[in-house]
């Protein structure tokens, strides 16, 4: 079973940028179409953002323009840089198939935003 492992969260102050690695150890992530996935304090968990195997991306609203999800084939490994960082980005975020997150999830990576 393909164990997702995310990494690169931490507390970081309003407006701060993160950037946060998601490694994928399978020999089918070039054709992939991968995605991001948070989870708030009593929310439940939502999928922000998708990158094809080609690179194309896609964002939800409230992600769209301080966001960049990117990948690296070679090393099997998706990201999300994280810029203008706002409180309510504070959440555990998560990888997973972006399509439908079939893969075991992982235990994420905390990213706070606080002052």
């Amino acid at each position: 079973q393909i164990q997702l492992v995310e990494s690169g969260g931490g507390l970081v102050q309003p407006g701060g940028s993160l950037r946060l690695s998601c490694t994928v150890p399978t020999n089918l992530f070039t054709v992939l179409i991968m995605g991001w996935y948070r989870q708030s304090p009593g929310k439940q968990r939502e999928l922000i953002g998708t990158i094809s195997g080609l690179g194309n991306t896609n964002y939800t609203d409230d992600v769209k323009g301080r966001f960049t999800i990117s990948r690296d084939n070679a090393k099997n490994t998706m990201y999300l840089q994280m810029n203008n960082l706002k409180s309510e980005d504070t959440a555990v975020y998560y990888c997973n198939g972006g399509r439908v997150p079939s893969m075991k999830w992982g235990q994420g990576t905390q990213v706070t935003v606080s002052s």
